[in-house]
């Protein structure tokens, strides 16, 4: 029981793991979309993390997206430097499942990949996302900019009034600038490409976003 509450709570700077200077190496190739996944990126390509729960679904999600240019998995949000996916699940780096997604402004707009972002999980479950707890599992947006904050903070306001009148909680969604993001092991980028019938714990509450 103790182990599962540390799981839920953001741990201290003194109880966080060390981690590690060395970067995770991953393929520098997607292998759905045949693009880059670190930068440089493409002059004038926008980029936003988020969080909504596994990271395998979530990319998935994102990446058959028009106008996403490329999307990678790793970890966000948390204290301990280049972790493990070990390390985050036991709860002590502080850190979210996350996806970078990058994407073209001339294609698509980040209003909607908000939509897609609020539509695909439920947002309401504090550090779990269904059946999956622990703090890696926490709704989260991770903006680069001051209109993206200000246009998260704006779409999350406008899907609390569409959820509390189908009845459901407040929204716990975590909407921050974006901190470091490190890439997580090679195996999990485009898991779900990789493993086509793989774990896929994405579930939304079937409340559009208005």
């Amino acid at each position: 029981m103790l182990f599962s509450q540390q799981k839920l709570t953001i741990p201290s700077l003194e109880k966080a793991l060390q981690g590690r200077a060395t970067q995770m190496p991953v393929t520098n190739k997607h292998l759905v979309l045949g693009s880059v996944l670190k930068e440089p990126f493409p002059e004038g390509f926008e980029k936003i993390i988020i969080g909504i729960g596994c990271f395998w679904g979530a990319e998935r999600r994102f990446w058959q997206q028009p106008g996403v240019f490329t999307t990678a998995v790793g970890y966000a949000a948390g204290i301990t430097p280049n972790p493990t996916y070990e390390e985050v699940c036991s709860g002590l780096t502080g850190h979210n499942e996350v996806v970078l997604v990058v994407f073209d402004p001339a294609k698509t707009s980040l209003e909607k990949l908000l939509q897609v972002f609020w539509e695909s999980h439920n947002p309401t479950q504090g550090m779990r996302q269904g059946n999956d707890r622990g703090t890696q599992y926490r709704s989260g947006i991770y903006t680069f900019s001051a209109e993206q904050q200000i246009l998260a903070e704006k779409t999350r306001n406008q899907y609390q009034l569409a959820l509390t009148q189908a009845g459901h909680d407040a929204i716990t969604t975590e909407i921050l600038p974006a901190s470091e993001f490190y890439y997580a092991e090679d195996y999990h980028q485009q898991y779900l490409a990789k493993n086509p019938n793989g774990y896929c714990g994405l579930g939304g509450t079937g409340v559009c976003v208005t």
